[in-house]
């Protein structure tokens, strides 16, 4: 019998914040930086252009973050915060495929998904709305590229929905990407931003070049 799935809806947006945070020595989602004329906690900086764009955005955390959460909504008070969207993942500390799968179950009908990861404070809105519009017009997958590089977010089909909730260790559906590179359209974007993770403290000093 073929597994029916509820009517598609629209694209959802998924920012992973389960991280541990072990390289940066604290918190690093929580640590204040100054960026476009603003001192924010990180997860702030990064939200706040998915904000902008979509009605609601799930943002996967570990579980007890309740604190956590009510910090950055108070950070993001004059951005819409009432349109953050938490879920707790459960089994976080597998990887991030487990705070990847869990914010598409969470999801679970959408008619795609753009996957942001919270550490990634320098993305630009463009790069977000762009990748959304690709997937919404029909795209398998879409990202934006950089002198031939592919960054964040990466945008998912429904076609891609079983082989999502399949994924497993800490790579995230990079697999997937590298095997059908081929079908991802490439959105070429001016802002190295795209690429800028935050591991290390050191990491923030490339934000300001």
């Amino acid at each position: 019998m073929l597994k029916r799935w509820p009517e598609v809806r629209t694209v959802a947006a998924i920012v992973l914040a389960a991280g541990a945070s072990h390289r940066f020595g604290s918190d690093k989602l929580l640590c204040q930086i100054e960026l476009h004329g603003k001192t924010l906690p990180l997860i702030a900086h990064s939200l706040k252009p998915w904000l902008r764009i979509f009605r609601e955005v799930t943002v996967v955390v570990q579980p007890g973050s309740a604190d956590f959460c009510r910090t950055v909504e108070h950070a993001l008070t004059d951005d819409h915060a009432a349109g953050i969207r938490w879920l707790e993942c459960p089994n976080a500390v597998q990887g991030m495929a487990a705070s990847l799968v869990c914010g598409i179950a969470g999801n679970i009908v959408a008619g795609g998904w753009l996957i942001g990861l919270a550490d990634m404070p320098g993305v630009p809105e463009s790069a977000i709305a762009q990748v959304r519009s690709a997937i919404e017009a029909g795209a398998p997958l879409a990202a934006p590229f950089h002198q031939g590089k592919r960054g964040h977010p990466v945008g998912f089909s429904p076609a891609y929905r079983d082989e999502l909730l399949a994924l497993q260790g800490d790579t995230g559906a990079r697999s997937l990407l590298e095997r059908d590179a081929a079908l991802v359209q490439r959105i070429e974007i001016e802002d190295p931003g795209i690429f800028i993770d935050i591991d290390r403290p050191a990491d923030l000093q490339n934000l300001h070049h």
